[in-house]
């Protein structure tokens, strides 16, 4: 009986200890995964060696297998180990490792096959659909499209997914530039001016003296629409974008030819017709003389009331300067409007906050100019006239 009794207890004490052995080997196992996942995440990359060490751990469903053990397979293939072989002494599946070899005598490469991923709302038909409406109406906003596919699709589509459809059509939101707007008569007379005029050689464009008033404001205050900030800080003081409503400005008129900068005239309020008489002897003819000297030269300017008045036009013909005939509503066909340009870009960087300040800062870029510079802009006129004949008129980029 006593026997027995040790027997049994034996008997019972091993199985303990089995479960035991069980028990350890199991959390073991979680260990050892919850190691890798971990390296993984840190960037860790395990030798070979250490895989066939933890190929014991059974890997999740899906996971891929590391390039060093896919490139390990491929070798023991090349040498003619059977797949058989290869996967028992790697310890994987004969289905991984067969997949590997098969992709390795399709492709040639031991990389892992890119997934599918969700099905897009949209396929490429739905695309091109979209991106024709986009072009055809370039200012609609992104509610709108959206609204238009919905019933267009017959799909639930949001705002959002309109965005991501329209950078998939390789479109992007941009803010339009600033142009003048042209009717039909603005149009016909830029583009018979165009063709008039483009015959005429750069050297005779060299002989035009240009010239044009632009409003200068001082920039106190205004820091631009866009501002570095949290969302939580949208109302404080310093995310706030001030303006003023009449800001202190500066009537400037200057004139300019691709032999130098002509003479700069600054002032305060409007101009008349009298009053720019008095800018044109004071200024323009003294700089005709400095650049010309001599030389027979066109004096160019815009179609404003001023320009225009009878008395400014019988002042010229007294005179007997000889001017060239403008389109109206054109001033990308004019170098001086990127002179204007480039100024105003050089006072939003150096911010001037005084009117004094203003005038000195605009002087200063005036005269920093450089004459190849002129040369460019003024060589530039027979590509902005063939632009205008390709356009039909229409304004142009520059």
């Amino acid at each position: 009986m006593r026997a027995t009794h040790s027997k049994k207890v034996g008997t019972g004490s091993n199985k303990r200890l089995e479960k035991l052995n069980v028990h350890i080997r199991n959390s073991w196992r979680t260990n050892l995964q919850l190691i890798r996942s971990i390296g993984n995440m840190i960037g860790y990359k395990k030798s070979l060696s250490e895989w066939q060490c933890l190929s014991e751990v059974k890997m999740g469903r899906g996971s891929p297998i590391p390039p060093m053990l896919r490139r390990k397979i491929v070798e023991q293939y090349q040498k003619g180990v059977s797949q058989r072989k290869i996967a028992k002494s790697l310890k994987l599946s004969s289905s991984t490792v067969h997949n590997i070899i098969q992709r390795f005598r399709e492709s040639g490469t031991i990389s892992v096959r890119k997934g599918q991923g969700r099905k897009t709302i949209l396929d490429a038909r739905d695309l091109r659909a979209l991106r024709r409406h986009c072009i055809t109406y370039r200012n609609a906003t992104v509610m709108e499209i959206t609204t238009w596919a919905q019933e267009y699709f017959q799909k639930t589509l949001s705002v959002n997914t309109i965005h991501r459809a329209i950078r998939r059509c390789r479109l992007k939101l941009y803010r339009s530039k600033k142009k003048p707007y042209l009717n039909m008569i603005q149009k016909r007379r830029r583009f018979l001016w165009a063709k008039a005029h483009l015959k005429w050689t750069v050297a005779k464009w060299k002989t035009v003296l240009w010239s044009d008033e632009s409003k200068f404001e001082v920039l106190f205050g205004k820091l631009g629409r866009h501002v570095i900030r949290t969302k939580e800080d949208k109302d404080n003081p310093s995310c706030y974008q001030r303006s003023v409503q009449k800001p202190a400005s500066l009537m400037v008129w200057g004139c300019m030819s691709a032999c130098g900068m002509g003479s700069l005239h600054i002032w305060k309020g409007t101009i008349n017709a009298e009053r720019y008489i008095q800018v044109l002897e004071q200024h323009m003819l003294p700089s005709r003389r400095r650049l010309f000297q001599g030389r027979p030269c066109i004096f160019q300017h815009d179609n404003a009331r001023p320009h225009t008045a009878s008395i400014t036009t019988s002042w010229l013909r007294r005179r007997r300067i000889r001017v060239l005939k403008w389109p109206a509503c054109s001033p990308d066909l004019s170098p001086i409007e990127n002179i204007w340009r480039i100024i105003k870009r050089k006072m939003r960087q150096r911010r001037p906050k005084t009117v004094e300040q203003l005038e000195a800062c605009i002087r200063q870029e005036w005269d920093n100019i450089p004459i190849p510079k002129l040369e460019q802009l003024v060589s530039s006129v027979p590509r902005r006239l063939q632009t205008v004949i390709k356009r039909r008129g229409d304004a142009t980029q520059w």
